[in-house]
């Protein structure tokens, strides 16, 4: 069953998500040594383990639906081959509604930004399992940017101007980029116009058209639209990049059943298809544990941000 979903920027989007991961050793033996039942024995003996017959995979709301369902037509038929399931592709209106699905169980696999995992583990029963690995790493950058003719060559020159945030629930493209504003001494409503334009390369051409002076997203995202000629790098410059922070995470409902978990993590540790990562500007995905996240949560609270209160 698809999650009904929106049309902000696109024509007809199909709805779905992803179900992810988990941990058991192979051939059926337990790090104990104990033999663990077969897939369809475990969910049948044990009720409140889950083994779908269709994985509802979430893909990030961060660009327009239609492309981003196009874009991984490969990872939905690599995802069958490699964990014998079928896959539906799901893209929501925005991460609000990825994180309610999630915490209603409609999704089995999502890909979450840092902040929106975060938000979505306060209330869902999920984890990690795997996060994007760039040139080696698994973490990643944002950056501030700013229109070219707005005399704005500063960060500090973003006061009393108009900045373009993503989505509230978004990491790169509000909780970091905040946070550097923060760190030169301006506050939002106090020093500047927030707004939020819902995703990144809404938040690039906000600043290219001048409705906004200054905006916040990812740098991959933002190098990706530069290159694709959807920005126009005459038009909009970079004023500062972040620090690293932990890559965007791949999730899984933890009540999967162990075997399809452990399908799914080797799926995403082993998968080299350069046409299936292109989309996630990866080289691949790495192991990632929760932990790996508390310094999302740590720059929450130097924010003051009510996780609560974003989570509604």
């Amino acid at each position: 069953m698809a999650i009904a979903i929106k049309k902000p920027l696109l024509t007809s989007v199909a709805v779905a998500v992803l179900a992810l991961v988990g941990c058991q050793a192979p051939n059926n033996t337990t790090t104990n040594g104990s033999t663990a039942p077969n897939a369809k024995s475990a969910a049948a003996i044990d009720p409140s383990v889950s083994d779908p017959k269709t994985l509802k995979v979430a893909l990030l709301p961060d660009e327009n639906a239609s492309t981003i369902i196009r874009n991984n037509q490969g990872l939905e038929k690599y995802l069958e081959e490699k964990v014998g399931k079928d896959v539906e592709l799901v893209v929501t209106t925005d991460y609000s509604s990825m994180i309610e699905a999630a915490s209603n169980g409609r999704l089995d696999l999502a890909y979450f930004g840092p902040l929106s995992y975060v938000l979505a583990k306060t209330k869902s029963n999920i984890e990690p399992f795997a996060a994007l690995r760039k040139d080696g790493e698994t973490t990643y950058k944002s950056v501030i940017i700013a229109n070219t003719n707005s005399g704005v060559n500063s960060i500090e020159q973003a006061a009393g101007k108009t900045v373009a945030f993503g989505d509230q629930a978004s990491t790169s493209s509000h909780l970091i980029p905040k946070s550097m504003l923060a760190e030169k001494g301006l506050q939002a409503k106090t020093n500047y116009q927030e707004v939020f334009a819902g995703s990144h390369d809404a938040v690039a051409l906000a600043v290219q058209n001048n409705n906004a002076q200054v905006g916040g997203l990812s740098q991959p995202i933002f190098a990706s639209l530069i290159e694709r000629k959807i920005i126009d790098s005459n038009k909009v410059k970079v004023l500062a990049e972040s620090k690293p922070f932990p890559q965007y995470p791949w999730t899984m409902r933890s009540d999967l059943n162990p075997e399809l978990k452990a399908k799914i993590r080797a799926a995403f540790i082993e998968m080299n298809d350069k046409a299936i990562l292109k989309p996630f500007k990866a080289d691949g995905f790495n192991a990632i544990e929760d932990k790996n996240y508390d310094v999302v949560r740590d720059l929450g609270k130097i924010l003051n941000l009510d996780f609560e209160k974003l989570n509604k």
